[in-house]
């Protein structure tokens, strides 16, 4: 297969470089290779080695391909596959969601030849689901990013209003026919683990230091049938997870926290509600079910002591059951709990679904939580969707008010967007299996956007005019925000990005609330606004990130800040620094304080299976110094080792900062597949 097609920026175009790509396959095994072609091989850019990193795609050249092995034109399997030899890989769910912690078995190989460079990517049948039958007909299609020209093609024509989505649009692939896979395949993967750490706390009672300890558990995966899998896990083990990145809170609401734990991020896409990604902050929409409520409390580790899934697909349904036991934490009150989470999902039309969703939370001591819901994603074009649910939760003694629904209208052109949206959150709509970031609420919502592209502009590619307004009152009539925001921004041809934003919000708190550790805000009405001017460097960059500086009102007196995010320099393929910094000079008349976030990750890759890295960081905010280090040697497919060591340190002793915890782990896993 050839004569691919430039998504953009010319759309419709054929890709200025060659890409030629081949399929194989035998009884084991599918096979992708490809060539791709460079006019101009020393303008490749191959950044990032590390398997899973985002700048294995968004930084270097890349080639991905999709297996929609169901052929619903909706769901897939991701294979990305960089110039360097970086993996990636993610699950598609109905061409919107995609899920970067899958990991399956699979691997590839990278050659640099005179003409450019190429690879061949062997993935195991057993490595997939897919519909029953011998003769199979799935969905590809391949898309090349050239990251010198910052130019996107693929197997297919895809629109340039869904380039940055255009892999995961089954409903655009090609067909691959001439499929014979293996039949019934019922395989069974049986992965054990062992663990040895020393571990020290000082901020439980009673304190622990220099506790050794050992623990081994294991992690089951049985096809039943070659499209419905069972997930068992015993003794579950997550020392090996990157510590949570800090943040800064300077409002009333709660903080979200990405899932990390690669149990529970498996098949995430389908447990998703209402058009909502609980992979990512949703803002005031309400997430049905938050997984980092099993095994978490507060960011503390809890028990699992045992805990089942099964998932799969018959023909147009889709459907998952998952249950957990927690066991006992001694420093943790009423730790010990059982989760049970129902999922099912119905397609209908081209692609669009309804669904219901039911989550039970049961504690040892205590009153059991439900909650349960409909929700329906209708794509009533090719860029408009419609997203809507309808949840309710039942707590003990707690009656009336516990509905949420939600309904979104959003049409993603790529010259003219437009969102409207209408949220409501009873004051008592509390599931314990989610995450609400505020409840007793009624929104309304209108966000709309120009952004023409420049056909002729030698360095200008594309403007952009963003304007949003948000109106919240809660169930008693009370207004309680109304805001408005406002952005131009100017895309560049390097993929660089300039930014004005100004945004103006009228707030009423209804209770005193501490904005900082000795600054309390008392209740009233506040109006206030800033102005925000920042530049954005292109991931294909040596140095790249975003740089940020905001002033403005801010409740009562103004604030300033200062910001980096998503930095990262380059030294060499192999190693990475990846900086963050935020600082808040806050003037009030309650009181002025100043509050800092630094960060620092260190990665050093060895190969694509194998890194070593250190993320360092300071929240002046929280008085708190913490650092976490891991290696991570995937040594043979699917078996691993892991060295993590841990630390968090109290800034606030006068000499150097008093140790809260720290702990050093061993993990080893082994897979043995059947």
């Amino acid at each position: 297969m050839s004569d691919f097609i430039q998504s953009a920026p010319l759309e419709g175009q054929k890709a200025t470089e060659i890409t030629e790509v081949w399929v194989f396959y035998d009884d084991d095994n599918i096979y992708v290779s490809v060539r791709c072609h460079e006019s101009d091989p020393s303008r490749i850019v191959a950044s990032e080695m590390r398997r899973d990193n985002t700048s294995v795609f968004a930084g270097s050249d890349a080639v991905g391909f999709i297996l929609d092995t169901f052929y619903d034109r909706r769901n897939g399997a991701l294979f990305t596959v960089n110039a360097v030899g970086g993996l990636a890989d993610g699950q598609v769910t109905n061409e919107s969601v995609y899920n970067a912690n899958w990991n399956p078995i699979w691997d590839a190989q990278v050659t640099r030849i005179p003409e450019g460079w190429s690879f061949e990517a062997v993935v195991p049948f057993k490595s997939l689901r897919y519909q029953p039958g011998d003769d199979q007909i799935w969905g590809f299609n391949v898309r090349r990013v050239n990251r010198a020209k910052n130019e996107e093609s693929f197997l297919t024509r895809i629109p340039i209003a869904k380039v940055q989505q255009g892999i995961l649009q089954s409903s655009l692939a090609a067909t691959l026919v001439g499929l014979r896979v293996p039949s019934g395949a019922r395989n069974l993967d049986i992965k054990p683990y062992v663990t040895g750490s020393v571990a020290s706390d000082l901020a439980i009672t009673p304190q622990r230091l220099n506790e050794g300890a050992g623990d081994a558990g294991l992690d089951v995966k049985y096809g039943i049938t070659q499209n419905i899998s069972a997930d068992l896990t015993y003794n579950t083990d997550f020392a090996q997870v990157e510590a949570d990145e800090q943040q800064i809170n300077l409002t009333r609401f709660s903080l979200f926290f990405p899932e990390k734990r690669e149990f529970f991020l498996e098949n995430q896409g389908l447990f998703e509600f209402g058009g909502i990604q609980a992979s990512s902050s949703a803002g005031d929409s309400p997430i049905l079910f938050y997984t980092r409520r099993i095994g978490l409390n507060a960011g503390r580790p809890v028990p699992i002591d045992v805990g089942g899934r099964l998932t799969g697909r018959v023909q147009r349904y889709s459907f998952g059951v998952l249950a957990i036991n927690t066991g006992t934490e001694p420093s943790i009150a009423s730790s010990d709990a059982t989760f049970s989470v129902m999922r099912v999902k119905r397609d209908i039309f081209r692609r669009s679904s309804v669904g219901v969703l039911f989550t039970s939370r049961s504690p040892g001591q205590g009153t059991t939580n439900l909650a349960y819901g409909l929700d329906g994603v209708f794509a009533l074009s090719p860029n408009l969707t419609v997203n809507s649910f309808w949840a309710r939760t039942r707590t003990h003694a707690i009656a009336r008010d516990d509905v949420s629904y939600r309904a979104d209208l959003n049409y993603a052109g790529d010259r003219y967007g437009l969102q409207l949206e209408r949220l409501a959150i009873g004051r008592n709509f509390l599931p314990e299996v989610g995450f609400v970031r505020r409840t007793d609420l009624e929104r309304s919502f209108m966000q709309g956007r120009f952004s023409p592209r420049l056909r002729n502009h030698p360095l200008i590619r594309r403007l952009s005019w963003v304007a949003g307004l948000t109106y919240i009152e809660n169930a008693v009539g009370r207004v309680e925000t109304r805001s408005g925001r406002g952005e131009f921004a100017l895309e560049f041809h390097s993929s660089d990005r300039l930014a004005f934003t100004y945004s103006r919000e009228r707030e009423f708190v209804p209770l005193s609330f501490p904005v900082a550790s000795a600054v309390v805000l008392p209740p009233g009405e506040y109006d206030y606004g800033s102005a925000q001017l920042s530049y954005t460097l292109g991931q294909q960059r040596k140095i790249s990130g975003a740089v940020a500086f905001e002033h403005g009102s801010f409740y009562s007196g103004h604030k300033t800040t200062w910001s980096l995010s998503r930095g990262r320099v380059t030294f060499i393929p192999r190693l990475t620094i990846e900086p963050t910094y935020s600082l808040n000079l806050v003037d009030l008349p309650e009181g002025a304080f100043n509050t800092n976030l630094i960060g620092t990750r260190v990665t050093y890759t060895m190969t694509p299976r194998m890194f070593a890295s250190a993320l360092v960081q300071f929240n002046s905010d929280a008085r708190i110094v913490s650092s976490n280090a891991r290696v991570r040697w995937e040594y043979q497919p699917g078996s691993e080792f892991f060295a993590v060591y841990t630390e968090e340190r109290d800034t606030t002793e006068l000499r150097y900062p008093g140790m809260m915890n720290r702990s050093f782990v061993i993990k080893v896993n082994r897979l043995f597949r059947f």
